[in-house]
Order: C-alpha cells, then sequence, then structure tokens
C-alpha cells in the first residue's frame, strides 16, 4: 500500500471554492478505486496550506485510477472547476509507504 500526500498552495480568499473542490473529490476518488483518508483545508495558522491525502495498492493500481478518474465526470468537472477558479496556486504529490507497524492501540494524552 502506498499513501499519496498531495499539498496544495492556494488562495486564501477562495478557501471555500476549495473546499467545494475537496468535497467533490469525497465522492470521485472512492469510487474512482482510492482509499481516501481525506481532504483538509486551512483552519489555524498557515491559511495558505491544504492537503489531500489518499491510499492505493501499488504505483501500477495509481496509474489506473488515474485513468479512472480522469474519466470520471464529477472528476472532470472538479479539474474544471479548479482551472476556472483558479484557487490552487501550486500543488506537489509525495508517495510513501508505512514504515512502521500498524498500530493497534489509541493513545490519549
Amino acid at each position: 500500500m502506498i499513501t499519496c500526500i498531495i499539498q496544495y498552495q492556494i488562495d486564501p480568499t477562495k478557501k471555500d471554492e476549495f473546499v467545494r473542490y475537496a468535497q467533490n473529490w469525497g465522492q470521485a476518488i472512492p469510487r474512482c478505486g482510492a482509499a481516501l483518508i481525506g481532504y483538509f483545508a486551512p483552519h489555524e495558522g498557515s491559511t495558505t496550506l491544504a492537503y489531500g491525502i489518499y491510499s492505493v495498492e501499488s504505483l501500477a493500481a495509481y496509474e489506473a485510477y488515474k485513468t479512472r478518474l480522469a474519466a470520471d465526470p464529477l472528476g472532470q468537472e472538479n479539474y474544471a472547476f479548479a482551472q476556472r477558479e483558479k484557487f490552487i496556486l501550486r500543488e506537489e504529490r509525495t508517495f510513501l509507504k508505512l514504515a512502521s507497524a500498524p498500530h493497534s492501540k489509541t493513545v490519549v494524552l
């Protein structure tokens, strides 16, 4: 399993547009085959950093997922929405593998 973390730099005056974008991906990403962990918009601290996080089985599965997402009607609409509204200033993808063992206990501080 690999996890993709997308770091977005967004226009802080268009946070609501990013939230709409994130909500749309919340429907399209799972439908197209990735395990969506979530999209995260600025709350406190930075007003320009946002994240999208999802997992896929392998890089080959990622390529198949990207093809399905590009053909998905909501995916196409969401790409066009982001291009039209220009709320994403920059995005960067990082692919990570879990290095620690799965954790079975929740630690409460």
